[in-house]
């Protein structure tokens, strides 16, 4: 009976409602103050309703436009995935963007290269998987080395990754502009060629050509799922969840410190790297410089506001793409630049990152049976 009680009080709606007072405080206090600049850029207090509901209407108006908010919330489950994987082990993996961009990279040459290099139709039913796990492998790689780096050496994630972003930049520059560059001389910017049309993932819709949502987004719920299975339902995510909380304990406890911490980088690598490569062929069909949008930055606040846990992050990324997609008709109804909604994500992240702000505005107690989030265990450590 105890043991019932035990789960019946986790899942509690009283618990709910604690675990997610910060986040739903701290998108409410960001949204306030966003209404707070408005009104003093503008002068005009009505403005901040226009913007509000055309910010509503554009993400949630339409079918389209719901369409539109999923197919922007994709990439972001996958890229918060990658970066609250990698928080579980304490580890702050800043590096999703560049990873991202490797595994856009190699998916892509498997897209559209690889049926010249057999010289044959690969089948779809095939080749979509290859591509995914081309992006899977190049991310999972780009991951793995600052996470050796850090095993090994002591040299902290933080700056290998920020460096391993500028190596995926420029290598997706020089490669975009040269070896992969599509031939054809129509095109005005570097970018690669289309892939082939075995290597396109399906719509959800595919009646409706104006709605672009595909079944990556149905990939990125089933892929937080496994993420969560793995992390609480394995001994390899137990490990990864114990070395997160306390190596010293971890050690004395016979579990290996440097493996984990190689495992949950090369994993949050492919996470993120999955993202890439279901941008390319759910989405865009060929691979451009910038393509991205910043995907792999916005996912440390998507990954902060979900707790890091991996179910927290479809609605943390939901909310991100409702907001990147609303921006346009805010924009449209009101003339208000869009970097409103920029700093709108930024006051976010300070918020869930610095929850002692929200706790003294609101004047909340810390619960007891709140999880503590290690960001980082300092340099070399």
């Amino acid at each position: 009976m105890k043991i019932l009680s035990r789960i019946l009080a986790r899942f509690s709606v009283g618990n709910l409602l604690r675990q997610m007072a910060i986040p739903v405080l701290a998108v409410f206090t960001a949204l306030v103050i966003g209404a707070i600049l408005i009104w003093l850029s503008t002068g005009d207090p009505f403005k901040i309703v226009q913007a509000y509901w055309g910010l509503l209407v554009g993400s949630l108006g339409s079918t389209k436009a719901i369409s539109e908010t999923i197919v922007w919330a994709t990439p972001y489950i996958f890229a918060g995935l990658a970066v609250a994987l990698a928080f579980k082990c304490g580890l702050f993996n800043i590096g999703a963007e560049g990873q991202l961009l490797i595994g856009s990279l190699t998916s892509v040459w498997v897209a559209y290269a690889l049926p010249h290099v057999v010289g044959l139709e690969i089948p779809a039913i095939i080749h979509i998987p290859l591509c995914l796990a081309a992006g899977v492998l190049g991310g999972l790689v780009w991951g793995a080395i600052p996470g050796i780096l850090k095993a090994k050496t002591g040299g902290h994630e933080v700056i290998n990754t920020i460096m391993m972003n500028y190596i995926a930049l420029y290598l997706t520059n020089f490669l975009l502009a040269g070896p992969m560059m599509d031939p054809d001389p129509n095109n005005a910017v570097a970018q690669t060629e289309m892939i082939a049309l075995t290597a396109r993932m399906p719509r959800l819709i595919p009646w409706d050509p104006n709605l672009r949502v595909h079944w990556g987004s149905i990939l990125a719920i089933a892929v937080a799922i496994g993420v969560w299975w793995f992390l609480y339902k394995t001994t390899w995510g137990f490990e990864i969840r114990t070395v997160g909380t306390n190596p010293d304990a971890a050690k004395y406890a016979g579990i290996s410190v440097t493996r984990n911490i190689v495992l949950a980088m090369a994993l949050s690598g492919a996470l993120a790297g999955i993202a890439g490569a279901v941008e390319v062929i759910g989405l865009n069909y060929y691979h451009t410089p910038g393509f991205s949008a910043g995907y792999g930055f916005d996912s440390i606040a998507i990954a902060l506001l979900g707790k890091t846990h991996p179910i927290g992050v479809i609605p943390a990324a939901l909310l991100f793409g409702a907001l990147r997609n609303g921006a346009t008709e805010m924009q449209f109804l009101t003339q208000i630049p869009v970097d409103i909604i920029s700093v709108i994500q930024s006051l976010i992240l300070l918020f869930v990152a610095a929850p002692e702000i929200i706790r003294l505005i609101y004047r909340l107690r810390p619960s007891k049976e709140e999880e503590k989030l290690v960001l980082t265990r300092g340099w070399g450590g």
